[in-house]
């Protein structure tokens, strides 16, 4: 009892997130542009889904991150029924701050670039 190991954070945890695209994810479905390819709001979602999952179970226990602030750079579109890769890296963790660096991929060609923040949080400030 109290001897457990404490989560460790360190720069170089990475994860991949994979979405498929579809007309769902397009900007004209999420209403953030006229054409249907690939949406920028969507870009962002899977970017965060990827940092999510580079730290997954590796938080304190009873917390939570949120996301805090993104820099996001979508550099070419993406067509409905491609398959795009989000792969997030802890570039530094400090206190309850972690920071990210985040690459989307279609095939081989970068499609958007991030960098990402998110803040631990307790996760009984949401409430039940």
């Amino acid at each position: 009892m109290g001897d457990e190991a404490a989560p460790i954070l360190e720069p170089g945890l990475r994860a991949q997130a994979t979405l498929d695209v579809t007309h769902a994810d397009t900007a004209t479905a999420l209403r953030s542009g006229d054409v249907p390819v690939l949406a920028t709001p969507r870009v962002l979602a899977l970017a965060e889904e990827a940092a999510v999952l580079a730290v997954a179970g590796r938080l304190p226990a009873g917390s939570t991150s949120v996301g805090a602030w993104v820099e996001l750079f979508h550099l070419a579109p993406t067509r409905v029924g491609r398959r795009v890769v989000a792969e997030a890296v802890l570039e530094s963790a400090e206190g309850r701050r972690l920071e990210f660096s985040i690459r989307v991929r279609e095939g081989g060609e970068e499609v958007a670039r991030a960098r990402h923040r998110r803040v631990i949080v307790p996760r009984a400030r949401f409430g039940a």
